[in-house]
């Protein structure tokens, strides 16, 4: 009996090792007294050179939509595990050689589980779409049975897919062909034994077959009570079992239950000793274990199970923030033969349809804040400006880009303040287009005027002293001279309309034969001196424009603007509607559109890719992070400064 503990105890080890998810190494002392570890192979203290592990990444560039064969994975493949190398929209797909679609087949996307195909059990996982980054993955402990095929449904570039399973070497002797050796043959490393092997040794490998229910026709059966002839006759096992005669006999008394409620399942029949006359059950000693049937599999509850609608997993929201939209599919589905089925929607119409679409929120958008109140208006009389803090603020309290949030919705940080009328304000027409000389120096004329008790919509601050000039110089080249005081020719009048000048040249001069000479002004003096300037009226201006100086620009850099304000004023400076508005000046212009140069540091970079979560998450204040993430973190803590600065 202590024969037959051990054998079952390593039969059971070697078994548990082989179906260790991950093939990782274990300890094997507490069976057999060493401190070595079962390898890959399932070997004790062996060094994987026993098996051969396959695998590789599939990082090919695919332009199809569709299904992509990736790897096959070939019969008696074990420790089989393909996985996504990252999150995407595409998905695995796994079938057989004879065309049977084990997952993802037919463009149905199967739900996250446990599917059967090529003689083991596959699991199935797809990582939540939305808080996890992880891929894709079949996993299974095989082996396999069959060449199964994995495939990939393209449907956005490529993350790479990573495949590894096991395929036993040449010298590998599985666990279940333990029972059929015979005595001498070597076990190539798996719980071997030289062909040197007691009798002993042996009499254990005969107890293993009797067990494993593999001795027929290898060894004869060791009867209850007998020992082998090699055995010494001073050797008395330690516990005999009741001995067998024909008055116990192994009798059906039932079934199993069945494996499943639906959808075809399993049962066995179950086999016990019984006395032939009284029928009443008795220890499995009493029978000849060599004669118990062995139990067949039976089918049972082959009905389809009822119809149902299969979830799948949600897609990922449509917005990062604020309030989306989400999808899911939904398919209906039965269960047979321990194989999932889409079928028509009609089967599930007792069920209430699931939702396919749904509303999300990841976080709330970021929002805009009024941080600061209005500042004093920017002048003391008139019309000038004021403005305000308008930040940006995500759900966390932080400021950030103004891009996060609506643009469209920020509210204004810079508006005109009225602060009453000012004193005075100068208001000037253009300059003249005719010079007053046809020849010679002449002037070119404006319109000043100072505007008193008026609102004006500009911060001006007043007429004061300094008028702006009325004329200014122009020449239209030299003129001839003339005898005595020579008066030229009137020049045209300084205005189109309304009130101006007229000048005429008048010179000192001798007439001598044919020639003029030029003399100085005093040789005339005791001469009337014709007037050199007269006013002139030529017709009745109507309305014209006028308008003020500039202001000063708004902002230094970066695109600011001034203003200046532009009145139709009549000939009795009233204001008017009359003036043309294509003549209308400018109100308002660009100005410092240059671009604010910032102080650079060209060491202060940020050395990863997500030091935006650094910056959200608050861990700028660690120097680790602050050195990482250099420009991120000083970018916000300039943005704080100046926020308590303003306040």
């Amino acid at each position: 009996m202590f024969v037959s503990y051990l054998i079952l105890t390593l039969l059971c080890f070697q078994t548990a090792v082989l179906a260790r998810p991950g093939g990782e190494s274990i300890g094997c002392d507490d069976y057999l007294g060493s401190d070595k570890v079962i390898d890959k192979c399932g070997i004790c203290g062996g060094d994987n050179t026993a098996c051969k592990v396959v695998s590789g990444v599939f990082k090919h560039t695919l332009t199809n939509l569709g299904y992509h064969k990736i790897v096959e994975i070939p019969e008696g493949a074990t420790k089989i595990n393909i996985t996504e190398m990252s999150k995407s929209n595409n998905y695995l797909a796994l079938r057989s050689r004879s065309g049977r679609s084990i997952i993802n087949g037919n463009w149905a996307i199967d739900r996250p589980g446990r599917y059967e195909g090529g003689g083991t059990m596959f699991t199935y996982r797809r990582p939540n779409e939305i808080s996890s980054t992880a891929g894709e993955s079949f996993l299974a402990d095989g082996p396999t049975n069959e060449v199964l095929d994995v495939y990939m449904i393209h449907q956005q570039p490529n993350p790479g897919i990573h495949y590894e399973y096991i395929i036993p070497g040449d010298n590998v002797i599985s666990p279940q062909l333990l029972a059929h050796r015979r005595p001498g043959e070597p076990l190539n490393g798996q719980l071997g034994m030289p062909e040197s092997a007691s009798h002993e040794d042996e009499d254990l490998h005969r107890e293993a077959d009797i067990l494993t229910g593999q001795s027929a026709g290898t060894f004869p059966v060791i009867q209850p009570g007998r020992f082998p002839s090699h055995q010494p006759e001073n050797q008395v096992p330690a516990m005999q079992p009741p001995r067998q005669n024909r008055e116990h006999n192994w009798k059906q008394v039932g079934k199993t239950e069945c494996t499943t409620t639906c959808g075809k399942g399993s049962q066995y029949p179950v086999f016990h000793c019984v006395n032939r006359i009284t029928h009443e059950e008795v220890s499995e000693g009493y029978c000849d274990s060599s004669t118990k049937p062995i139990p067949e599999e039976e089918a049972c509850n082959l009905f389809p199970c009822p119809a149902f609608w299969d979830i799948g997993e949600w897609s990922e929201c449509s917005k990062t923030c604020g309030l989306g939209m989400q999808h899911r599919q939904i398919l209906c589905r039965q269960i047979y033969a321990n194989r999932t089925l889409t079928v028509q929607q009609y089967r599930c119409q007792h069920l209430e349809k699931p939702d396919t679409t749904s509303t999300c929120q990841l976080k709330i958008c970021s929002e805009w804040q009024i941080r600061t109140e209005w500042t004093s208006c920017s002048v003391p009389c008139g019309v000038g400006q004021r403005t305000r803090d308008v930040k940006c603020v995500s759900n966390l309290g932080d400021i950030v880009d103004d891009e996060e949030c609506n643009m469209k919705l920020r509210p204004n940080d810079i508006e005109n303040c009225d602060m009453g009328p000012c004193a005075k304000s100068w208001f000037l027409t253009e300059w003249s287009d005719r010079c007053s000389a046809e020849c010679g120096d002449g002037i070119r004329t404006r319109s000043v005027v100072c505007m008193t008790n008026h609102v004006s919509s500009l911060p001006l601050e007043g007429c004061g002293n300094n008028r702006p000039s009325e004329t200014t110089p122009c020449n239209n080249g030299p003129c001839a001279g003339k005898v005595e005081w020579f008066a030229g020719g009137w020049t045209q009048c300084s205005t189109e309309c309304g009130s101006g000048t007229q000048q005429r040249e008048v010179i000192c001069v001798r007439k001598t034969e044919g020639n003029f000479d030029v003399l100085n002004p005093y040789e005339c003096s005791h001469l009337e001196k014709p007037p050199s300037q007269q006013s002139c009226y030529l017709k009745p201006c109507g309305s014209k424009w006028f308008h003020t100086e500039w202001s000063t620009c708004s902002k230094s850099c970066e695109g600011g603007f001034r203003v200046r304000e532009v009145r139709c004023l009549s000939d009795d400076m009233a204001a008017s509607t009359q003036c043309d508005p294509q003549l209308k000046p400018e109100e308002k212009e660009p100005c410092n559109t240059q671009d604010c140069v910032p102080e650079i540091d060209e060491n202060c970079k940020d050395k990863y890719y997500n030091c935006n979560v650094v910056v959200q998450a608050r861990l700028c204040v660690y120097t680790y992070y602050k050195t990482a993430c250099c420009a991120s973190c000083t970018r916000v803590a300039n943005r704080q400064s100046g926020f308590l600065g303003r306040r």
